[in-house]
């Protein structure tokens, strides 16, 4: 039997059926996605659980960043429209400013 005869490395893996190489996959992935929730420290059954309440404080961090950053937007516009009420009203003399 010449090299040529042979079946390559590259061949022999092709032969794997379809169904066995996605169970292997399947396998695997499983594995490694319990490793590295083992490695987190959700390995346990309460790791849904866990993860649902991250999510919502994260969501109500965002909340209130948002809250505080419209607030803050509020306090300085109605800062800036007061001081031009009272810039005119003095300009118009309506508070007894220097006559």
């Amino acid at each position: 039997m010449t090299d040529s005869d042979k079946p390559a490395l590259a061949e022999n893996m092709l032969l794997v059926r379809r169904e066995d190489f996605d169970e292997l996959l399947s396998r695997a992935a499983e594995r490694g996605a319990e490793r590295v929730l083992a490695h987190l420290g959700l390995e346990n059954g309460r790791a849904a659980r866990d993860i649902g309440e991250l999510r919502s404080l994260l969501e109500a961090w965002r909340d209130a960043r948002r809250t505080a950053w419209q607030t803050t937007v509020k306090v300085i516009t109605t800062g800036i429209l007061a001081a031009l009420l009272v810039g005119a009203a003095i300009k118009l003399k309506l508070m007894g400013g220097p006559q």
